[in-house]
């Protein structure tokens, strides 16, 4: 399938919400818990930018191997998670620029065929490089959606 606008245009900017969201938040609120063993804003963006380079990862390989197998990504079975946990957000932030930058041209070089290559996910089965940026693009939206619910508490919640 080729790839669409909608697509690319998510790929291209939808990013750019983080910095939107928590500007003119100060760093008591993005570090601040909304729970015990719940998330803050920094966890939610180190996990995003985490993600990313899995995903860059993820997109080598499918078009690299034959329909290679994935587990389920957790951020708590990852070693690697605390050293992005580690990082300031405004330098996951930039971090997530660069590696975006990165899969949205990987992204828009694709040729119809690499983009018909696939991957098999352990929830969702065998999924085409389209379909896994659907995916990473929702999983995105969903702590974006996060981000904002947090950024928003009222005082005393």
């Amino acid at each position: 399938m080729k790839i669409y606008n909608s697509l690319i245009d998510r790929l291209s900017t939808q990013h750019e919400t983080i910095g939107i969201i928590i500007s003119g938040i100060d760093e008591g609120c993005i570090s601040k818990r909304p729970a015990e063993n719940k998330w803050n804003i920094h966890d939610n963006i180190a996990h995003l930018a985490r993600y990313q380079s899995i995903f860059i990862e993820r997109l080598n390989r499918i078009l690299s191997e034959d329909c290679p197998a994935f587990e389920r990504y957790k951020a708590e079975d990852d070693p690697e998670f605390e050293n992005w946990l580690a990082m300031d957000t405004t330098e996951l932030i930039k971090q997530i620029k660069i590696d975006r930058t990165e899969i949205y041209n990987l992204m828009i070089d694709l040729s119809e065929k690499e983009t018909d290559r696939t991957g098999t996910h352990p929830r969702f089965g065998k999924l085409d490089v389209l379909e896994w940026t659907e995916f990473f693009l929702l999983h995105e939206a969903h702590h974006l959606y996060t981000i904002f619910q947090l950024a928003h508490q009222p005082e005393g919640l």
